[in-house]
Formats: C-alpha cells, structure tokens, sequence
C-alpha cells in the first residue's frame, strides 16, 4: 500500500489554530505573573509554557511537511488538554480565554494527528 503524503495545504487549519494558541498561552503566561496569587499559579505557568513551546514547535513541524508532525500533533493536543484544565480552574478573564483556545487547539490538533 502506497504512503500517502499529506500536503501542507491540509495541515494549514492546525497549524492556524497551534500558532493562536501559542499566543494566547504566552499572553495567559505573561498575565499570570502579574497576578496576586502567582506562587498557586506554578503548575499553571509551567503547562502555560509547554503548551506555548509544543503549539509552535507543531505549526513548524506541519508547516515543513514533517514525517514527525502528526505524533508531535498528538502530544500538543495532550498538552493542550493539561493547559485548558489548569487554566480553568483560574477564574480571571485571561486563564478562561486560554482555557477555551487550550480546549480548540487540542480538538484540532487530535484531528490532525488521526489525519
């Protein structure tokens, strides 16, 4: 049976969704320093980082027609589960937004990765 090779063109919704994702676990990472209660927040800021570093390092991957990308896709979409959970149980505006762009990304990146 043939390899089929999955076009760059196909990864273009993933790797839209990893790059906004990135930015928004940076802009959540960025905020939460900020905040009052920062030592409570160490789980959270380390996934945020995860998430940041996993979403990029994805879109690289898809955006280069890696044989790895679709495994790689996988563990973000894991991670980005883990960020979304930990970010939720935070309740100012900025964890809440990362939270569902955490739950959007994972859900795409799942779909990529079973492509």
């Amino acid at each position: 049976m043939p390899v089929v090779e999955t076009s760059v063109q196909n990864y273009q919704k993933c790797i839209d969704e990893c790059n906004r994702c990135m930015q928004v676990c940076e802009e959540c990472f960025n905020s939460c320093l900020k905040e009052d209660d920062v030592k409570a927040r160490a789980k959270c800021l380390s996934l945020l980082k995860d998430c940041a570093d996993l979403c990029a390092l994805s879109a690289k991957f898809m955006a280069g027609n890696s044989d790895f990308a679709k495994q790689l896709c996988g563990v973000c979409a894991a991670a980005c589960d883990a960020c979304a959970n930990e970010c939720a149980m935070f309740k100012d505006t900025h964890c809440q937004q990362c939270a569902d762009e955490c739950r959007k990304c994972a859900t795409e990146c799942r779909n990529m990765a079973t492509m």
